[in-house]
């Protein structure tokens, strides 16, 4: 019973998420019935819990490469709203299910890549304020990261646990 209600929910969301035209998941709204066309790093969830096809997940990992990958990881969304969740802010658990995502289709070397950005980019700004943040700018690594309804956070678990985790995968002295 519960395989064939996962197989359900698996087939669903393939249909009503997967957009065809832009070759990426997104967001299907209920109230319009129809698939939104905002490309949002939360795809990358069909990544992590292996619901893209292997031709979808190739399709995905061009965009997250050539679109959302910038000097210290991975832009949210690409749009510029000046919200928090948008770019040019970058969050820890949105880079934790992407590299974990692609390095379960086999993306090894563009995981690495992103790994390797965004540990960089909490060590600079950890040297330059003492601290790892909730948030980063990826776009702009010189620059805070803000946006949204409430100042930026300091030694956000997310971040401190990604960055431990990342490095602990990555050790190496090439990043």
């Amino acid at each position: 019973t519960y395989r064939e209600l996962a197989q359900e929910r698996l087939t669903a969301i393939r249909k009503y998420c997967w957009n065809d035209k832009l070759g990426f998941y997104t967001d299907f709204d209920t109230s319009t019935g129809k698939q939104k066309d905002i490309l949002s790093l939360a795809a990358a969830m069909s990544l992590f819990f292996n619901v893209a096809t292997k031709e979808q997940a190739h399709s995905m990992q061009q965009i997250i490469s050539n679109e959302f990958l910038h000097p210290g990881g991975l832009v949210a969304t690409l749009q510029e709203t000046g919200q928090q969740w948008d770019a040019p802010n970058g969050w820890a658990p949105l880079q934790w299910i992407t590299i974990r995502g692609l390095q379960i289709y086999g993306y090894s070397s563009l995981a690495k890549e992103i790994a390797g950005r965004w540990i960089r980019l909490n060590e600079e700004v950890f040297r330059r304020t003492g601290k790892l943040m909730e948030k980063y700018n990826v776009v702009d690594i010189s620059l805070e990261a803000g946006g949204g309804e409430y100042e930026g956070q300091d030694g956000f678990g997310w971040t401190n646990g990604v960055y431990l985790a990342l490095t602990d995968q990555y050790k190496t002295t090439d990043r």
